[in-house]
């Protein structure tokens, strides 16, 4: 299968090639062929949740434009994939890009969901020998529906000692543009999510949205607590506890 890859803004300028080449190189050890446009920007999520919704209609077509001939779009962020599949709510008043917009959204998965209900791969031959705890993002699990194919895949993970993440189902605070609008409110919010996470012993913290994780990892290193933070894609394609692409 042929995979178009959206590697959302904070793929690209945080996460870079940790995560990107992971996602490339787990793709293709399940059997796919990835392809890059290089014209792909911005989602529209920000403006989007900002209420600027001509702003992300704009966002949304230049997104269509670019990847509406994928046979498949995958994404290793939940929230960005939650808002391509809104692309058809938000131009559903336009009757030339609507139908374009449910194309789009009909074909476009999150890394993990992509994997396990599409491929129907669990075990990856991944060997990731530290205690870790998995960080569940509210975007992919209310908007997406994504629960279980994470745990499915981290469960065939040789070595990995996991431990469930106490109020797993909590934000952590980032919500995109919530974090700098309610950054008091963020802040506590997040500041949980890390008490929560120090109590499971975990030296990782896995995680699925790119968002939540640089979110997740900015307080726990401003806080001086050493946890290593990763991508599920990083810990998927690791071997002897060592993930590539650093």
């Amino acid at each position: 299968m042929k995979v178009t890859l959206f590697i959302t803004c904070i793929g690209d300028v945080v996460y870079g090639a940790r995560v990107g080449q992971s996602v490339v190189e787990v793709l293709e050890r399940a059997g796919c062929t990835v392809d890059f446009p290089e014209a792909q920007t911005c989602c529209g999520q920000p403006a989007f949740n900002s209420g600027y919704h001509r702003e992300a209609s704009k966002a949304a077509r230049h997104q269509i434009k670019v990847l509406e001939e994928a046979e498949v779009i995958v994404t290793p962020s939940g929230s960005c994939a939650g808002m391509l599949r809104e692309y058809p709510h938000l131009l559903q008043d336009d009757p030339v890009w609507k139908p374009r917009a449910e194309a789009v959204a009909a074909k476009t998965y999150e890394f993990s969901q992509f994997l396990v209900d599409v491929l129907g791969v669990t075990d990856l031959g991944a060997s990731f020998p530290k205690k870790a705890t998995y960080h569940t993002s509210c975007h992919m699990t209310r908007i997406l529906g994504v629960k279980n194919a994470p745990m499915q895949l981290l469960e065939h993970v040789d070595g990995l000692e996991f431990e469930m993440l106490p109020y797993k189902e909590q934000c952590c605070g980032f919500g995109g543009t919530f974090s700098v609008k309610m950054l008091p409110i963020s802040e506590q919010m997040v500041d949980d999510k890390v008490t929560h996470i120090m109590e499971t012993g975990a030296e990782v913290l896995i995680g699925a949205d790119l968002g939540c994780l640089m979110n997740i990892g900015g307080r726990l290193e401003r806080l001086g607590h050493p946890v290593e933070v990763r991508h599920i894609a990083e810990v998927l394609n690791a071997r002897e506890g060592v993930a590539h692409g650093n």
